[in-house]
């Protein structure tokens, strides 16, 4: 029948077969000629439900390419003949890249909660897993890194725009690509963040700091977005994730400075600026405090350290 799961399977195997693409050959993945009850099948059918598709782009992208890395090796076996000990096995693959190894997880897991809620799996093999990563997480900047990347990158470029942009905002890349001045008015930027935009929306609005604003008056833009490439298109994220890149290491700064990075620094600077953790999520648009705590881990330790030796000298002289 139209609309049901194995139609949609066996739609969505049809588009794959399908499609080329213009100079290559045929790309259509192994497992999608999957028999019913595989792996593949199971795949399949999660790319073509609708809570697969309420994800956002970015959520779609990563998932898909991890489960389809899964696909090339255990597409044809039963689903149900998976065990807790090749989920273990999958996962041991990407070990000397823990982050690796817990996105394939974290794809796993909501295949197989797909699985059982549909019952196309009788049990989850990936219940009792846990993650495996061990590295701290993106590096948050150094005051004196962010001075560095401004001394080699002047007002008026656009790599001095792109980092005024990621800090003063908090924002993911996905987002800072589509800022323009049709989100700014009476020196305020409303804005809905591109994560889970079309299953959870989180609008934001949010004061234009004053540094932010001048930068952005002293960048020319003719443009729906401030942001844009050398060819004067918007960036994608992918195309942006590199420029940035290349104007961090145009500044010698270290691998470790990411944009993403600049959002550990911002929340961190809210909160040693005494911002609630409410008051920062309403900046940064975290919805739990614990992600709050994540990203303030990150923030100066030299700046806490001197807020607690003062505490500490006032308490000794008040004692005294």
């Amino acid at each position: 029948m139209p609309g049901s799961p194995e139609f949609m399977v066996a739609y969505q195997a049809a588009v794959a077969s399908d499609t080329a693409v213009a100079g290559t050959a045929n790309r259509r993945p192994a497992y999608q000629a999957s028999p019913v009850g595989s792996f593949g099948h199971a795949c399949l059918a999660y790319y073509a439900s609708a809570e697969f598709r309420s994800l956002d782009e970015k959520t779609q992208h990563w998932r898909r390419a991890c489960l389809d890395k899964v696909c090339e090796k255990i597409g044809r076996h039963p689903i149900t003949l998976i065990q807790a000990k090749h989920v273990r096995a999958l996962r041991a693959e990407l070990a000397a890249t823990p982050a690796a190894a817990d996105q394939r997880l974290r794809a796993l897991k909501a295949l197989f909660r797909f699985a059982i809620e549909n019952e196309l799996a009788a049990t989850n093999p990936t219940r009792d897993i846990k993650a495996v990563r061990t590295t701290e997480g993106h590096h948050s900047w150094l005051v004196e890194e962010i001075e560095q990347y401004k001394a080699r990158h002047p007002i008026g470029s656009m790599a001095r725009l792109a980092i005024m942009l990621l800090y003063y905002t908090s924002c993911r890349r996905e987002d800072v690509i589509r800022f323009g001045h049709q989100h700014v008015k009476d020196g305020r930027l409303r804005y809905t963040q591109a994560k889970n935009e079309h299953k959870s929306p989180n609008h934001m609005d949010i004061e234009v700091q004053a540094e932010l604003a001048s930068v952005i008056a002293a960048t020319p833009s003719g443009h729906l977005t401030f942001l844009t490439s050398v060819t004067g298109r918007p960036f994608s994220v992918g195309t942006f994730g590199k420029a940035f890149r290349k104007w961090c290491d145009e500044a010698g700064l270290p691998q470790r400075c990411t944009a993403h990075g600049l959002r550990y620094a911002f929340t961190g600077a809210l909160i040693d600026a005494g911002c609630t953790p409410h008051e920062t999520m309403a900046i940064t648009g975290h919805r739990s405090l614990a992600m709050v705590e994540k990203y303030a881990k990150g923030r100066n330790k030299r700046h806490l350290a001197d807020s607690a030796m003062a505490k500490l000298r006032r308490s000794n002289g008040e004692r005294k």
